[in-house]
């Protein structure tokens, strides 16, 4: 029974992505999982549950392939177990763990559903791209993952009413018409290079004198338009709401939103928008936040310099713009980064997300999986395009890059074969504290938010690259090809051992164990996101036990 392909209701969607979650997070770690046959045993040791799951294959490395139905014994029989029933369950289960309640747990899980059942049925009746070329595959990866993040207890959850978002979801291939407001210069702020926005700009609607434009999430601008600021500035003629751009006519353009939602692409322009979003998606409040915009100017200019000497690419994000008011909230509500595109990249870009999504069929349609042998050469190409990036940005510079499934493209040419990875999202990339002396001057807050420990750093590319990324790929591979799921690992280790003088890695190939994310439990404590604990997994980098005589 493999996951490929295989379409999931929400109910299943749901109910698998809490259980996954409660697995490594409670029961793993306390040895409360068991493999038996065509099934996984659970057990809640705090609520004395037993919990049964279907297991597609063996489990390999740190992930198991589950698959409903899902069941809670009762008595001496096992009854279906519905998504709603292993949420109050997982509730219990964690407030005896941690001693503490979250009345707001379940109406999370409960948003989550819902909102993933809004998503099914917008996206049954979305049309596809006839004969895609290279953009049109792009977009599509991107605007594919239906059920999102595998180990989040509610990764569709999205605060609003599916009316406010599902016009921008890109879950239903939607695209919108960016709002473009005009900005009098001395109210408009801009940081990077100036002339950043001049070929967006040259898509949009012609402005006065004294004025430039600013392209604005339509949400977003939906969110503020009762700040009594924002409505001073339109009365004072501070700002001209233009409208949404020319679609319709000649030279007119149109935003697709990608997988994180509020950052759009623009393929008319070949540029990205990243936009502000107040809504909380997931874990986080989607916002621009004021030492973000400024951050990422910062780094974009140091990730740069790095990058020109790494056979990768690093989107670039030259510049941001915002307004000028006194309002925060305006401020980092009107700011918006822009990014390089992914016309320029060789082959045809596909997100990473996408090829590994056990879901979906984006990974099997690639030519060069036809065969096991076809399928261990694109497994070693990939690992050759992804992995060392990221280890000589961390071991030799000190970059933290966020190689997680949603910040990783991978390049692949008509075969399907990797060629290239890009790299994005300075949100997420940080430098390692006291490797760098170009923060003098920054304020504080600026210089926290773009820096981690060296321990911190170190657990944060482990956990992107091998438990988010490369063991949730590896598992997609081995699900077209099951006889390779033992082959993958030691093919994979030669990429990390050319950085085996690194203590670091030493260990990794060692096998120790690997840290694990803790979205449940972070969920559950009600932290941010950069509070977010780890759990550990195992480490399918291990050698073979030795052998000493």
């Amino acid at each position: 029974m493999l996951l490929t392909g295989r379409p999931l209701g929400a109910g299943d969607a749901s109910a698998t992505a809490l259980l996954n979650c409660l697995i490594r997070e409670v029961c793993a770690p306390e040895h409360q999982v068991w493999p038996d046959g065509a099934h996984l045993l659970v057990r809640l040791p705090r609520v004395g549950v037993m919990l049964r799951a279907g297991l597609s294959r063996p489990p390999s490395g740190p992930t198991f392939r589950i698959a409903p139905p899902y069941e809670e014994r009762r008595g001496n029989e096992w009854i279906p177990a519905g998504w709603d029933r292993l949420a109050d369950l997982i509730a219990g289960e964690l407030e005896l763990a941690t001693g503490r309640a979250n009345p707001e747990f379940l109406g999370q899980v409960t948003d989550g559903h819902a909102a993933l059942e809004a998503i099914l049925s917008s996206r049954s009746l979305a049309p596809r791209t006839e004969a895609p070329g290279a953009v049109d595959r792009y977009v599509e990866s991107e605007q594919s993952l239906v059920t999102g993040h595998r180990f989040h207890p509610s990764p569709k959850a999205r605060q609003g009413s599916p009316a406010d978002w599902l016009p921008y979801a890109p879950e239903t291939r939607s695209r919108f018409q960016p709002r473009w407001l005009a900005v009098r210069e001395d109210v408009l702020v801009e940081e990077g290079d100036p002339m950043a926005f001049a070929h967006l700009e040259s898509f949009g609607p012609a402005v006065p004198d004294g004025f430039r434009l600013l392209p604005v999430h339509p949400w977003e601008l939906h969110l503020l338009a009762d700040r009594p600021i924002l409505r001073r500035a339109f009365a004072q003629g501070l700002i001209h709401d233009l409208g949404a751009d020319r679609l319709g006519t000649e030279g007119g353009i149109e935003a697709v939103p990608t997988s994180s939602v509020r950052t759009a692409y623009v393929p008319a322009a070949d540029t990205f928008c990243k936009f502000s979003l107040d809504i909380r998606i997931t874990n986080c409040v989607r916002k621009n936040a004021w030492y973000e915009l400024t951050g990422a100017v910062v780094l974009d200019r140091l990730v740069r310099r790095v990058f020109d000497g790494i056979d990768a690419t690093f989107l670039a994000e030259p510049a941001y713009r915002s307004v000028a008011l006194a309002d925060r909230r305006l401020y980092e509500g009107l700011g918006v980064i822009l990014r390089q595109g992914v016309q320029g990249l060789p082959g045809t870009p596909l997100l990473t997300a996408a090829l590994a999504d056990p879901y979906g069929s984006l990974l099997a349609s690639l030519p060069a999986l036809a065969t096991p042998d076809g399928a261990m050469a694109w497994w070693k190409a990939y690992v050759r395009q992804v992995a060392p990036p990221v280890l000589h940005a961390c071991l030799e510079h000190g970059i933290v890059l966020e190689p997680h499934l949603q910040n990783v493209l991978v390049c692949v040419d008509d075969d399907g074969m990797p060629v290239h990875a890009a790299f994005r999202d300075l949100e997420g990339t940080k430098l390692v504290g006291g490797r760098w002396d170009h923060l003098t001057g920054l304020p504080s807050r600026v210089r926290e938010a773009m820096t981690y420990d060296a321990d911190r750093a170190w657990n944060r590319v482990v956990y992107c690259l091998l438990v988010n990324h490369l063991t949730e790929t590896a598992a997609a591979v081995a699900d077209l090809h099951p006889a390779l799921d033992a082959r993958l690992w030691p093919a994979a280790r030669r990429y990390f051992a050319g950085y085996e003088r690194h203590p670091e890695v030493r260990a990794l190939l060692a096998g120790v164990p690997l840290p694990a994310k803790a979205n449940l439990r972070a969920r559950w404590a009600r932290t941010a996101d950069r509070a977010a604990t780890y759990v550990p997994v195992p480490n399918p980098l291990a050698p073979p036990a030795p052998q000493l005589n």
